[in-house]
């Protein structure tokens, strides 16, 4: 965390920026408040880059627009219901809201939103106290009245009021508690703990598109495993990703085998680092895939009369078992097959360490995965959480020796891109055949036979057709 005189230094210089002066002036010559909120506040006094800028006041949307417009180069409503206004000011862009208190009446899943009068009311019933300071503007005075900045130096997170109340307002919040764990390496205190603990079934009653919003930027963080072990330690997880504390099973003396959850947390932070090291951006399709892709061995687990335990088709169970579960989260469903289909495709390579691949069945792994082939990579490598040294490093060289293989084919024969030598239209005048379902299944033949035999040239493909259809 930075100094007090640091923090308050980079608070200044961003608020005497041109585009803040001039908002700041314009509210004070309309005869309203305006300060500076919540995420840029609490970034600036722990030496992160400050992104958002967030305002507060106590004027209504109504009157937000009305002092915006003439000086703003576009502005927009779009969150007008909520009491938030975004403009872009000398190319600035920034999001005005109406102080507010949002609160549910325990009946329906969306809070009523309701409008407040001063700033200090305001803060309190924010979510935790490090986001519930704000820089009075123009005059640039810190206003903290829930003891933000012992928070920060304790980096600790604590609700402004009384978890309970805080929680039972919106009890999102107690998911987005784990979010900022995870995001600021900070710890939940006791009380906050244990009464999501006691509130998390109060989860419920949120609707499943904010549960989702939550969960991807939890998802996004530097360290979600710390969020996701908060998930699961307080009953939460439970209520919005049951797999995940599920992947908890009973190890007993006679039936060893991995600890599936720990095993899972191990792949998703070395996923995260992986995704870095090849250059990547933060990626939640790959992020999802890592921490579900054993979701199906609790229901696959079988213990022979030996003790040796088996998750037999657990990547085809585990593929159904997450796309139900995305979509019951409303994710879209791009990322539901990109996810489930990851999940799917995860044990594919286990095998090729034991004798090499032939060079069809390197390049039906590179069809299989089609746009996912660098995810997969990644998931494949990171799977591999084993203590013992000499197996990890034959993993490793046998998977450095797939993706050599792969980019050798690659160049050759264009792999991303195979097609049979002969597309619908010809199949068709070849066989004399109609559009329909026969087509098809002429295409598929056609395409195994590409992939495990590489081109034959178009009178050879022709020839084994007429041939295979004769026989089919």
């Amino acid at each position: 965390m930075e100094s007090a005189a640091a923090a308050i230094s980079r608070l200044h210089e961003l608020t005497a920026s041109p585009p803040i002066s001039r908002l700041s002036a314009e509210f004070e010559a309309a005869g309203f408040e305006l300060s500076l909120v919540g995420g840029p506040v609490r970034d600036a006094f722990l030496g992160r880059p400050v992104k958002d800028l967030d305002f507060t006041t106590d004027a209504t949307p109504d009157e937000i627009l009305r002092i915006v417009k003439p000086i703003a180069d576009a502005h927009w409503d779009i969150g007008r219901q909520f009491g938030t206004i975004g403009a872009r000011i000398l190319g600035e862009t920034v999001e005005i809201t109406t102080y507010r208190s949002d609160a549910y009446d325990g009946l329906t899943r969306k809070p009523e939103v309701q409008f407040g009068t001063d700033l200090e009311g305001d803060l309190t019933r924010r979510d935790f106290s490090v986001n519930a300071m704000a820089l009075r503007l123009p005059q640039r005075v810190l206003v903290d009245p829930a003891g933000g900045i012992e928070d920060l130096l304790a980096q600790s997170l604590r609700t402004p009021s009384q978890p309970e109340v805080s929680f039972g307002d919106d009890p999102l919040r107690m998911m987005r508690a784990a979010r900022f764990a995870a995001q600021l390496g900070f710890d939940i205190d006791d009380a906050t703990f244990e009464a999501m603990r006691a509130m998390a079934e109060r989860i419920d009653m949120v609707s499943a598109e904010r549960v989702s919003d939550e969960l991807t930027k939890l998802m996004l963080t530097e360290e979600p495993g710390k969020g996701i072990r908060l998930l699961v330690d307080s009953g939460l997880a439970a209520h919005v990703l049951p797999e995940v504390p599920a992947l908890r099973l009973e190890i007993d003396e006679h039936a060893h085998h991995k600890d599936v959850y720990e095993h899972s947390l191990t792949v998703l932070a070395q996923a995260i680092d992986l995704e870095a090291a090849r250059g990547h951006e933060p990626d939640l399709v790959l992020r999802l895939a890592a921490l579900l892709h054993d979701v199906g061995k609790p229901k696959t687990r079988r213990i022979d009369a030996s003790g040796a335990v088996s998750f037999h088709h657990h990547d085809v169970v585990g593929s159904k078992l997450t796309a139900k579960r995305l979509h019951a989260l409303r994710f879209d469903k791009e990322t539901i097959s990109a996810v489930s289909r990851l999940v799917e495709l995860h044990l594919r390579f286990f095998g090729y360490s034991e004798g090499a691949w032939t060079d069809s069945a390197v390049r039906r792994y590179v069809r299989d995965a089609g746009d996912l082939l660098e995810r997969l990579h990644i998931l494949t490598r990171a799977d591999v959480t084993t203590r013992n040294k000499r197996k990890a490093a034959r993993l490793r060289t046998a998977y450095d020796d797939l993706e050599r293989r792969i980019e050798e084919l690659s160049e050759a024969e264009e792999l991303a891109s195979i097609r049979p030598e002969l597309d619908g239209q010809q199949i068709m005048q070849l066989l004399e055949l109609k559009p329909g379902p026969q087509v098809g299944e002429a295409y598929r033949f056609l395409l195994d036979l590409r992939l495990d035999e590489g081109e034959l040239g178009r009178e050879e493909v022709e020839r084994r057709l007429v041939e295979w259809w004769r026989h089919r």
